[in-house]
């Protein structure tokens, strides 16, 4: 097979021409994501075609998601500045397309967001706003007409998140409590306080996903007297649990309820491929027309009120996000667009998962991508780790590995101890193993591709952003004889000051997730001093002077996740040194690029640097 030709870079992380797709509450119009200006704004048209208008007007960052309000007259949608993640809430109004969107959050440094939005009362939606306390997060009931705000929950300082019944009544709460475990509070009506239902130690979930059609229970994940996530039912009048649906392999991926009555239709799961269990007839067949459609995974539906038109996209590893109109009473269907039709699926390499066993005996899930037009024995790699750490790799369209497998490189992708989705022992095996067992997790599954001859041990690079970009940095500190080059992209060097620096609005919640699988270090004034001092051991700056290997540095200056200190103080050391580290810095970018330019000045310098420093192939 001849080697297919290099992808522009464009091709990959330019805006897509068209994403996003939902379809109004009544049915009669489609909205989806397209650029203006260079920047994803939100378009609309008629189900039946005709023009496209674009309905909003950011030229500065891009809007990334959007909803619309029960009456189909506005679009609603969050936004930033520069990535600070300090979110307002804008509506753009379908009947002055032209106009600027109106902030119906405009406070200065508060974050907003949507907590729901009624289908019982069109001209309101559910808002949470730090306005009050910057730690925590109060419900308020914002009027789309007049802007007006009325307090409906005001926050203790320990509610995580706020639940709905379907009549958009704010009624339950998940709260975290001092040890970090979650307690899950309800009410009768919304003049009530709230009390104590049921409270789920840390290992065993207690998320919810909403209230049953008569108000009577809870759809809850639990795993209580289990490993894995299963479906509950839980009572709010007794706490009692009723199991509605267990996977045998994963964690459920969460419960698909009817947005109007929060009926069960169906219950996702991730193993290999997206798999689906059935509890409703009308949409069981619906969605069998859907995937009729398309040979990729259903990845989004999104249906109108009477749920008889709905918008399917797929994931597909060498064909992302292929969207379709299906009316489910007909069948007939007309296809919508591609996101990238740029890209000829032909030309992109396919992906497979793999099982790697640990050295300890776990089996971790791996994704795994291999170059098309070569042999695939003994070739560059490129570990691509995943953020979080508490999230997955999933086999699909991933549009780096892609990228890396068209220059020639091998991609693999884990999930190591800490990834989300393979029980409560797998997730909690992490506890207190950064840079220790969760690294060699990554180092267990490179030693792998090593001995199946897919890898050639002198050509392996570590890459990946957020706790990915840490674990590049771990690579090149406590296993420099592993990697030959490293890429960390928004990845703290230090745990002690990363964990000081996180934003106020995570504090009441650190208890329950770095606290108990990092630790605590304390403040500068009150020092938790052996927890500082494992912490800085855990940290690459710690280590700095085991570097050997070229590594690239890339940074958000605004971001408040992983703040711009990170990067700073392990460039500066290593400077100090008179080690050569490249740093790519933007300034209007947070945890992440967000704005085209920024991306592809990204990926210019991941494909320079990585066929400079492994020898894949370059459009340079």
């Amino acid at each position: 097979m001849p080697l297919p030709p290099l992808i522009p870079l464009e091709h990959f992380f330019e805006n897509p021409e068209k994403a996003g797709a939902k379809i109004s509450p009544d049915g009669s119009k489609l909205s989806y994501l397209a650029p203006e200006a260079d920047r994803l704004n939100v378009w609309v048209r008629s189900v039946e075609g005709g023009d496209d208008v674009c309905v909003t007007h950011d030229h500065t960052r891009g809007i990334r998601n959007h909803s619309w309000s029960r009456d189909s007259t506005r679009i609603l949608y969050a936004q930033d500045q520069g990535g600070n993640e300090n979110f307002h809430v804008y509506a753009a109004e379908l009947s002055r397309p032209d106009e600027p969107s109106v902030d119906l959050t405009p406070f200065e440094g508060v974050r907003a967001g949507i907590v729901d939005v009624p289908h019982d009362d069109p001209t309101h939606v559910l808002v949470s706003l730090n306005r009050r306390d910057p730690q925590c997060f109060d419900v308020h009931r914002l009027d789309l007409v007049t802007g007006e705000l009325e307090l409906v929950a005001e926050n203790p300082g320990n509610i995580a998140g706020w639940h709905t019944d379907a009549g958009g009544a704010l009624l339950a709460a998940s709260a975290q409590t001092s040890e970090g475990d979650t307690e899950i509070l309800v009410r009768g009506r919304e003049d009530e306080p709230f009390r104590s239902l049921a409270v789920y130690p840390n290992e065993d979930g207690g998320n919810v996903y909403g209230f049953t059609p008569d108000g009577s229970a809870l759809w809850v994940g639990s795993a209580r007297g289990t490993d894995l996530t299963r479906l509950v039912r839980l009572d709010v009048g007794t706490g009692e649990e009723t199991e509605v649906f267990a996977h045998p392999e994963v964690d459920i991926g969460g419960p698909i309820l009817r947005s109007r009555t929060g009926e069960l239709l169906a219950v996702v799961a991730m193993v290999d491929r997206l798999q689906v269990s059935f509890f409703d007839e009308s949409f069981e067949r619906g969605w069998r027309q859907a995937e009729a459609l398309h040979h990729g995974d259903v990845a989004g539906v999104s249906m109108d009120d009477e749920e008889r038109h709905w918008v399917v996209s797929f994931d597909d590893d060498r064909e992302p996000g292929a969207t379709f109109l299906l009316d489910t009473a007909t069948g007939e269907h007309q296809f919508l667009f591609r996101p990238r039709p740029k890209l000829d699926p032909a030309h992109l390499a396919p992906m497979r998962t793999v099982r790697v066993a640990s050295r300890d005996g776990y089996a971790l899930h791996c994704c795994l991508t291999l170059p098309l037009g070569v042999e695939p024995t003994n070739l560059p790699m490129v570990l691509l780790v995943h953020g979080g750490p508490w999230a997955r790799d999933t086999w699909g369209y991933h549009p780096e590995a892609q990228f890396l497998a068209n220059r020639g490189y091998a991609v693999l992708q884990v999930n190591y101890r800490g990834s989300t989705g393979f029980g409560k022992r797998f997730m909690h095996a992490a506890e207190h193993e950064f840079a220790g067992k969760m690294h060699d997790d990554l180092i267990d599954a490179v030693h792998w591709a090593v001995a199946e001859g897919i890898a050639d041990p002198a050509r392996i690079a570590i890459y990946g952003g957020s706790y990915g970009g840490y674990a590049a940095l771990v690579g090149v500190t406590f296993t420099p004889e592993v990697f030959a080059a490293a890429i960390d992209y928004v990845g703290p060097s230090s745990l002690v000051t990363l964990v000081r620096s996180f934003p106020p609005y995570w504090r009441p919640f650190l208890q329950g997730s770095w606290f108990r699988f990092v630790g605590d270090p304390g403040t500068d004034d009150e020092p938790n001093e052996e927890v500082v001092a494992d912490l800085w051991a855990r940290s690459p700056l710690a280590r700095v002077e085991a570097i050997q290997a070229p590594l690239l540095v890339v940074q958000g200056a605004n971001d408040p996740r992983v703040t711009k200190q990170e990067a700073d103080q392990i460039v500066a050391a290593l400077r100090e040194r008179g080690v050569e580290v490249e740093y790519l810095v933007k300034d209007d970018e947070g945890h992440g690029f967000a704005n085209p330019e920024n991306r592809l000045d990204l990926y210019r310098a991941m494909e320079r640097f990585l066929a400079e420093h492994l020898g894949g192939r370059t459009s340079y």
